[in-house]
């Protein structure tokens, strides 16, 4: 019986298989796709998710308003901060500071540049990265001891044993000594603490005023609560904490009428957990990964499976009207419903079965370029993992249970007598088809118009001015093996005499993400006057604004012919001209460390953005003081042959660095990098759209096809009886085009709403225009059009006496 089956069933899908190609198809790339955008997801999702007590592990943060009421928020922490908590919280079990950068290290006569991270002792009972040499209690008990990751170790000292080792550790400009106490294992490619050595934070440089200071905020801390202690529990406790240390600034907050935000206060001082660091956009600039974007990754997932499902269901049920003699002489032969329904449902198992091995095989073979368009971290044991097997399988069940069974109940309930007389109709089966063409061609627009709007958003940003020229504009990385200020001065005196450069200048911040991977950022609160103000606080050297076109409003920039330039005068930005509340603040000074003295402003210059538009261009402050390091060169260079003016500044570079890898970039791709996370998701989408577009029109056309197949003698009619070709292929196709514009106007509000959420992520932002939605419906409308008039056409075509000389 079942060889039976299995018989007819591979004869009917080989008689079909114009039919069984296009499911086939379609079903293995739904299974092929939604199997890497489930992997992918399942990855990002996994974040952090490795430390043992990950559910106890939280980041502290600051949430606030800007003085428009705009809700702030910041994971910047003071020094006194952690040994406060300490202190007067028995809830918190371990607790650590945390701050990035990277540093030269020197070990005999070799050099190199890993991120050197800085924290307490504490963090490694805090965190659940292995520590395979060494004592968690004393590797990092005094200030000069280093551990290393195990790659690190690695590359310095090769298979010698590192603890021990003593190596030179460039953090802050000069080489300090430090020893090498424990190896720790690298950390996972899911873990968003990310290092190559550990130091303690006593080696930052800062201040004895600066650790005392409640305004200054430099770095992040991380707390492990005791078991049994909620959340709440301590966020309301930490309100009083607030309230004993930062009373002065809360109460000048209130004074100068800044709103209270969430919660009903000036400053809350609150617990992100661990599992949801990754995912924040908020006090990252964007730079986190958002969850709207892995849950997006799911759902088109979903969509493509629901496209190809509902393609399978669509021609299955068209096609059994075509089958609908041969289940009526099999009934009347005796055939009972339970045999009809195995044998049409067998069929489903057998071509999903085979669809399913498709897509595996094909997401085993697209891995790699998946991985290197959306930057994802698939590998080929990824793919046979219990849990991807368990979902493809679960997947194959839902297909063949829900999309299988009920085009198998159908055909198997079809009336013997109704069948063999030739007069069933389509009923309620019509309905569905119809409703669920709807429901495909609505996913597509609903792809369509995100694609449209990402895309749009894509190209604000990167075109939008940013205050400063980023054509023409080298970057170079000065890296932790040598001074920032003694690299300038050499690459200033290299490139005197080259007449493609036309400016070099220097700055202790990258504009964009520059090769080095590296960013940083230092900021300021203090009063002036009775206003609090918080700036970023940008080093600088001479030309800056020359080399990056930035426009000077009032007074003058800095000049080498004023000595106080380098130690006691600052420019300023607009909007921080406008925070200090002077319309002519030239002569003006400010106070921001009391260790360093006043600082007079000698200029304002124009609003320029120092980071990515997903935030508001902050207040900066301009200065040249030599405590901070200049970290990056930049040279302005002309436009007449950038390849060779980048060939330049490369040569002038090894004279001055012969030891250094060379990363110079152009300040426009640096930039560009910003949007890499929304250039993504947009390839993602374009890419996701052109498949369900695709899949849908694979189902209309095959759709289309059996129709007109069913309508061949009416149409053979028409046109004995005078039909023009016109008014067939109309006929033909209006039915279609109807169901496309109910998608339209069905995705349309659905897309709307789910790109206005997107885009309240960037600070700076596109209105979303009623002509993506109308262009959208064009594309669908044309799309849909071809699809169905090509065989519209055909039948309309064909010789009448062809269809009805059987009749």
């Amino acid at each position: 019986m079942l060889r039976n089956y299995f018989k007819i069933a591979w004869r009917t899908l080989w008689k079909n298989r114009t039919h069984t190609v296009i499911n086939v198809l379609g079903l293995s790339v739904a299974f092929g796709s939604a199997l890497l955008l489930c992997l992918t997801s399942a990855f990002e999702l996994s974040y952090d998710r490795f430390h043992t007590d990950h559910g106890r592990i939280f980041k502290l943060y600051f949430s606030s308003t800007d003085r428009d009421g705009s809700p702030k928020k910041s994971t910047s922490m003071p020094y006194p901060l952690l040994p406060a908590l300490k202190a007067e919280f028995p809830e918190v079990e371990a607790a650590t500071t945390w701050m990035s950068g990277s540093a030269g290290v020197r070990y005999g006569h070799k050099s190199f540049n890993k991120m050197v991270r800085l924290c307490d002792a504490d963090f490694l009972k805090l965190f659940s990265f292995p520590l395979l040499q060494g004592s968690v209690g004393t590797a990092l008990a005094d200030r000069s001891g280093l551990v290393i990751s195990q790659n690190m170790a690695k590359d310095v000292f090769g298979k010698v044993n590192p603890v021990g080792k003593t190596v030179q550790v460039n953090l802050n400009g000069t080489f300090t000594t430090a020893t090498v106490t424990g190896v720790l294992a690298d950390f996972p490619n899911n873990s968003t603490i990310e290092y190559d050595a550990l130091m303690r934070i006593e080696n930052s440089g800062a201040d004895q005023d600066m650790r005392k200071s409640w305004s200054h905020t430099d770095h992040e801390v991380f707390v492990k609560l005791a078991p049994n202690i909620t959340q709440a529990t301590v966020e309301k406790r930490l309100e009083a904490f607030i309230q004993k240390y930062m009373a002065q600034s809360i109460k000048e907050q209130h004074e100068q009428g800044y709103a209270k935000n969430e919660r009903g206060q000036q400053t809350s001082l609150l617990l992100l957990p661990m599992r949801e660091v990754h995912f924040d956009t908020r006090t990252t600039g964007g730079q986190g990964v958002s969850k709207s974007y892995i849950y997006t990754l799911l759902l088109v997932g979903l969509f493509m499976v629901l496209i190809a499902g509902i393609n399978f269901v669509n021609l299955t049920i068209a096609q059994a009207f075509t089958r609908s003699r041969e289940v009526g002489v099999r009934k009347s032969l005796g055939a009972m419903r339970g045999q009809l329904f195995v044998q049409i449902w067998g069929e489903t198992v057998l071509l999903c079965g085979g669809a399913a091995l498709f897509g595996f095989g094909l997401a085993y073979t697209a891995r790699t370029q998946f991985n290197t368009l959306f930057v994802a971290h698939i590998t080929s044991a990824d793919l046979v993992r219990p849990g991807a097997l368990l979902g493809m399988g679960l997947t194959f069940l839902l297909i063949t249970v829900l999309a299988g069974s009920y085009p198998a109940w159908v055909v198997a309930r079809f009336n013997t007598v109704t069948v063999l007389k030739g007069t069933l109709r389509a009923g309620r089966s019509g309905l569905l088809r119809n409703g669920l063409i709807v429901a495909q061609f609505a996913i597509a627009s609903l792809l369509i118009v995100c694609t449209l709007i990402m895309s749009q958003q894509l190209t604000y940003l990167r075109g939008k001015p940013l205050g400063y020229t980023t054509e023409q504009v080298i970057s170079v990385p000065v890296g932790n093996d040598l001074s920032g200020t003694t690299a300038l001065r050499f690459l200033r005196d290299q490139l005197a005499n080259q007449p493609t450069v036309l400016a070099v200048s220097g700055t202790g911040v990258n504009l964009g993400a520059g090769l080095d991977g590296s960013s940083s950022r230092s900021m300021y609160g203090f009063m002036y006057g009775k206003r609090e103000v918080l700036c970023d606080w940008l080093r600088v050297d001479y030309d800056y604004l020359k080399t990056l076109n930035i426009k000077l409003l009032k007074g003058r920039d800095f000049d080498i012919s004023f000595g106080s330039d380098s130690t006691r005068s600052v420019l300023i930005t607009q909007s921080m001209a406008k925070q200090m509340g002077e319309t002519n603040p030239i002569g003006k000074f400010i106070l921001p460390d009391s260790a360093k003295g006043p600082q007079q402003v000698v200029g304002v210059v124009a609003d320029f953005n120092l980071y990515s538009l997903h935030q508001k261009a902050a207040p900066i402050v301009l200065q040249m003081q030599r405590d901070k390091a200049v970290s990056y060169l930049l040279v302005r260079v002309a436009s007449t042959n950038l390849p060779g003016a980048m060939e330049i500044v490369k040569a002038a570079w090894k004279t001055i660095a012969p030891k250094q890898d060379f990363n110079g970039s152009f300040l426009d791709e640096n930039t560009d990098r910003w949007y890499r996370r929304e250039a993504r998701l947009s390839r993602l989408f374009t890419t996701a759209a052109g498949i369900a577009i695709l899949l849908s029109c694979m189902g209309l056309f095959a759709i289309a096809v059996m129709r007109t197949e069913q309508r061949t003698k009416e149409i053979g009619v028409r046109k004995v009886l005078g039909a023009s070709v016109t008014s067939i292929v109309t006929l033909l196709s209006k039915d279609f085009l109807k169901l496309v514009l109910i998608a339209i106007v069905i995705a349309s509000p659905i897309a709307w709403y789910a790109m206005n959420r997107w885009l309240q992520d960037f600070a700076y932002k596109i209105d979303i225009e009623w002509w993506v939605f109308a262009l959208t419906g064009l594309l669908a409308v044309g799309i849909a059009l071809l699809t169905v008039s090509f065989q519209s056409i055909k039948a309309a075509l064909m010789n009448p006496v062809k269809s009805l000389r059987s009749e």
